[in-house]
C-alpha cells in the first residue's frame, strides 16, 4: 500500500494511491488517490472520494516531531568523506521544519556555497516506540519514503558538527509517499541530478541495517509515530545549484523529485 498526504480545494486529507508500481517508469496519468477516513497511525477507512494523482498536491507524507538522520553508514560514503564506517551507529537530528514534500522547492541558503544532495531511505515510525527489540521493529514501522539529506557541506565542515549544515528550512524533502509492506533488505537506490545519476548503492549495503537502526535509535529516545530515520547515503554526493531537478529513486518505495532555487 502507498499512503500519501495531500491537499486539494484547500482539504488536507490521507489516501491510497492506487495504479502502477510508482517507479519512476510509472505514467501519471494513471494514477489516483483515494482519501480515507481518519490518519494511517491507526485503523482506517477509504472513503468514497477518489481524485487523479495529476489533480492533487502532494505533501510531505509525515509531520514528524523529529528527523533523526544516521551518518557513514555506507562504507563508501564514509570513505569518500575521509573516514571509515563506525562501529556504532552515529545520530544527527533534522529539525521538522526542514521538512518538504515531493514537488517541493530546495532553496539554497545565502550562507552557504555548496549544498549537497543525500539521496537516502527513509523508515516512517506508525506506533509510540522505545526500547524497541528486533522482533517488534516490523510492529513499530509504519513504512518507507525516499528521501535527501540535503547539507550544506561547507558549513559542516566549518562548524565541526552538523546542525546547521543540515538544519536549514527546505533541507529534508520526504516523499512521495509511505510505501507498507516493502522488503527493504536489498532496494536500489538512486539520486539523479537533471536526469544524471550521481549516486547508485542497495540497501543491503547499509552499515547498520533498518531494523538495528530502529533498535539503536529507540535505545536512545522515544519515537513518536510520524518520527522518520534516514538511513545513511550511498557514495557519490555532490553539489547542487539553481535550477537543478533532484530525483531521489528507491525500487518499491517511489520517485521523490525537487527542484533547487536561490532564494527570492
Amino acid at each position: 500500500m502507498r499512503i500519501a498526504r495531500f491537499t486539494i480545494a484547500d482539504q488536507i486529507a490521507y489516501g491510497t494511491v492506487d495504479g502502477g508500481d510508482g517507479g519512476d517508469d510509472t505514467d501519471p496519468s494513471s494514477l489516483t488517490i483515494t482519501a480515507i477516513d481518519g490518519h494511517p497511525f491507526a485503523p482506517f477507512e477509504r472513503s468514497s472520494a477518489v481524485f487523479p494523482l495529476a489533480d492533487v498536491r502532494l505533501l510531505p507524507p509525515v509531520l514528524p516531531s523529529k528527523v533523526i538522520g544516521i551518518g557513514k553508514n555506507y562504507a563508501d560514503h564514509a570513505r569518500e568523506m575521509g573516514g571509515e564506517p563506525p562501529s556504532t551507529p552515529v545520530m544527527f537530528l533534522k529539525p521538522s521544519t526542514s521538512v518538504i514534500g515531493h514537488g517541493d522547492a530546495v532553496v539554497l541558503p545565502p550562507q552557504s556555497d555548496r549544498v549537497e544532495f543525500e539521496g537516502e531511505l527513509a523508515v516512517v515510525i506508525g506506533r509510540l516506540a522505545k526500547d524497541v527489540p528486533a522482533s517488534r521493529v516490523a510492529d513499530v514501522v509504519l513504512g518507507y519514503a525516499c528521501a535527501n539529506d540535503v547539507t550544506a557541506r561547507d558549513l559542516q565542515r566549518s562548524d565541526g558538527q552538523w546542525t546547521r549544515a543540515k538544519g536549514f528550512d527546505t533541507f529534508c524533502p520526504i516523499g512521495p509517499w509511505i510505501s507498507t509492506k516493502v522488503d527493504v533488505a536489498d532496494l536500489a537506490i538512486e539520486t539523479r541530478v537533471n536526469g544524471q545519476v550521481r549516486q547508485s548503492g542497495r540497501t543491503s549495503q547499509l552499515v547498520h541495517p533498518v531494523t538495528d537502526l530502529v533498535c539503536f535509535v529507540s535505545s536512545v529516545m522515544t519515537l513518536l509515530p510520524g518520527d522518520v530515520i534516514l538511513t545513511g547515503t550511498p557514495a557519490g554526493v555532490g553539489p547542487l545549484a539553481d535550477g537543478d531537478r533532484v530525483d531521489v529513486v528507491i525500487d518499491g518505495v517511489g520517485m521523490l523529485s525537487n527542484r533547487v532555487t536561490s532564494p527570492s
